[in-house]
């Protein structure tokens, strides 16, 4: 039986996963490229860090955004969100404080669900070159919107 999910599962499904899938245009083609994340539910933001890449000079063009987020235990059991927004570059002391609760929060998430506890962003981010500077970033969300499959099997 596949469902919508309600507005409370789909934070669930936000609020406990640290890694989802970057979805924008360049040069009127799509990309897709896994990335790790923050939400703040009271922001109702995403907050991000990349090195100067691709997707940089994609979104500072073209600042529409999805990131879709998903738990899969099987084909017939999974739970997925698709979060649509804007792009924001940050800057300055913003940028700095976003990255640390960036940090924070994900060695929280991971604390929580592999029974791990982290001392450094590169234990479970990307690395950025150490010539350049992150690019920190949030996505302010518009829209979310969530599914689930849950495979019933029929009593005899």
């Amino acid at each position: 039986m596949i469902k919508t999910l309600n507005q409370t599962e789909q934070f669930v499904i936000l609020n406990t996963n640290y890694i989802g899938n970057l979805a924008y245009l360049y040069q009127g083609r799509p990309f897709v490229a896994p990335i790790t994340y923050f939400y703040n539910q009271e922001q109702n933001t995403i907050i991000c860090y990349s090195g100067l890449v691709h997707k940089i000079s994609a979104l500072r063009k073209n600042n529409a955004v999805s990131l879709c987020v998903s738990e899969i235990d099987s084909v017939n059991d999974w739970k997925s969100v698709l979060v649509h927004g804007t792009y924001k570059e940050e800057s300055g002391s913003t940028a700095k404080a976003l990255l640390h609760q960036f940090s924070l929060g994900i060695k929280d998430l991971i604390l929580k669900k592999e029974m791990r506890d982290l001392d450094f962003i590169s234990q479970f981010s990307s690395k950025i070159n150490m010539n350049d500077l992150p690019v920190v970033f949030t996505i302010s969300v518009e829209e979310i919107t969530g599914r689930m499959r849950k495979h019933q099997i029929a009593s005899v």
